[in-house]
């Protein structure tokens, strides 16, 4: 049984137009058009939903070209719920519009493809091949192939539970996800060793799966629901055997989802109580690490860091003291990065959906980078990393990569690689139990 959410009308009342978003909108600084800015998409919508008609292909054309990166959420001075607001749009134009053939496959086969680890892993083995004839492709599968430059990464899973080996009442459910899962398994594998270092149970069930983000914000609400129906399973087992305190999320976009479940699931009322009970434990790794006591070794080097603020994180989230606190306690230095605000161009499948656009973000966002003169790049979301990493000439690393090296971990490869530290580091590691041992020298971090 489920019950009706708001309607989008209320959502729309709270906008007076004043424009304050405009500033801060990717796509309007970009072009300047109206209809490309949260108070011009406002009207559309209003218009959209007031209309028995289906939604007209310039309605779901300026609706489509929106980022969802929320920094207009940041700034809007009325509280207008911008979030909800499209992806109740997006929903609407996936149930009423008839999209042409060509995008409707190309939309399904992401919303098929991505959730799917397994496969996944085996069309970016594949990828090369399309390569040869990239050519002559549509824009849109170029942007595929170039994405699937980074391929897959190596290791064993993470396993299902990691212990310290000193004994305590601490664990957390980590979410390893779909794509992260795939092309930077490392990130969790140094996550799961800065956890148990210090003294944090890692509970991570693989029947959890994708978090429904994808299927979100492609407007699959019922796919999306069964993904988090699917992830609210295993944790509440977890939960039950293990006492988890906080599901954790190393890539943010997965993290602004899962505190969303409360009100994607609000009409289940077989989920909606547990969906809510996970949003409230549900934070980014920043946040948990902050209430524990990370020290720093002593020979890290005082890297210079351009902390890329990825939207999902920043606007998202609201998550933005912490990651930058803990960055600078480990000793490194941050350089502020011109029109951080800006989204990167990656938000999920915008990248592929909207190539033009997000090549122009990314160029934008790695020239502002660049002029940092920082030695390595770090963002706390995945997209963000893949996305940026191929218009960067340094090294690009989740955050939290960074955090395990400095407190006693492995250097990350792409540091060694760049020339950031000895080829030689070796820290100790008879604190980290075997399997990572191991497994973070398949991953090569």
């Amino acid at each position: 049984m489920t019950i009706e959410a708001p309607p989008l009308d209320a959502l729309i009342r709270r906008c007076v137009h004043c424009g304050f978003c405009t500033a801060t909108c990717p796509t309007y600084v970009l072009n300047g058009d109206e209809r490309d800015s949260p108070r011009g998409r406002i009207q559309m919508i209003k218009a959209m939903i007031a209309s028995p008609a289906p939604p007209d292909a310039v309605t779901v054309k300026h609706i489509d070209r929106c980022l969802s990166c929320l920094s207009c959420v940041t700034t809007c001075p009325s509280g207008v719920d911008y979030m909800h607001l499209i992806d109740g749009a997006r929903s609407h134009i996936e149930t009423n519009y008839q999209r042409p053939l060509a995008d409707r496959m190309l939309r399904n086969i992401l919303a098929w493809l991505l959730p799917q680890p397994r496969l996944m892993r085996w069309v970016l083995h594949v990828a090369p091949l399309g390569r040869l004839v990239s050519r002559i492709l549509p824009t849109q599968l170029r942007a595929m192939l170039d994405l699937a430059r980074v391929g897959p990464s190596d290791g064993a899973p993470i396993p299902a539970v990691s212990r310290p080996k000193t004994p305590s009442r601490r664990a957390v459910a980590l979410l390893t996800g779909c794509v992260q899962d795939v092309v930077a398994r490392h990130v969790h594998a140094a996550t799961v060793r800065l956890l148990l270092r210090h003294g944090v149970a890692v509970v991570a069930p693989p029947q959890a799966g994708c978090c429904g983000a994808i299927a979100h914000h492609l407007g699959k609400d019922s796919a999306a629901r069964s993904d988090a129906r699917n992830a609210i399973n295993a944790w509440t087992g977890a939960i039950a055997d293990h006492g988890i305190e906080a599901v954790i999320t190393n890539a943010s976009g997965c993290g602004t989802m899962l505190k969303d479940y409360g009100h994607l699931l609000a009409g289940d009322l077989n989920y909606a109580d547990m969906a809510a009970r996970i949003s409230d434990i549900s934070v980014d790794i920043s946040e948990y690490l902050t209430g524990l006591d990370l020290v720093p070794v002593a020979d890290i080097p005082p890297l210079k860091i351009a902390y890329h603020p990825a939207c999902s994180l920043n606007h998202g989230q609201q998550v933005r003291g912490q990651p930058r606190a803990l960055l600078t306690k480990m000793g490194f230095t941050l350089l502020p990065i011109a029109e951080e605000h800006l989204c990167c161009g990656s938000a999920g499948t915008y990248n592929i959906l909207q190539p033009e656009i997000a090549g122009q973000l990314r160029k934008r966002k790695a020239a502002a980078i660049a002029a940092t003169g920082a030695q390595v790049m770090v963002s706390g979301n995945v997209g963000c990393n893949t996305h940026l990493a191929g218009a960067l000439d340094l090294p690009v690393l989740n955050t939290v990569e960074l955090l395990d090296w400095a407190t006693g971990g492995p250097a990350p490869e792409a540091v060694i690689r760049a020339g950031l530290c000895p080829t030689d580091w070796n820290m100790p590691t008879d604190h980290i139990p075997s399997h990572l041992q191991s497994q973070s020298r398949e991953l090569g971090t």
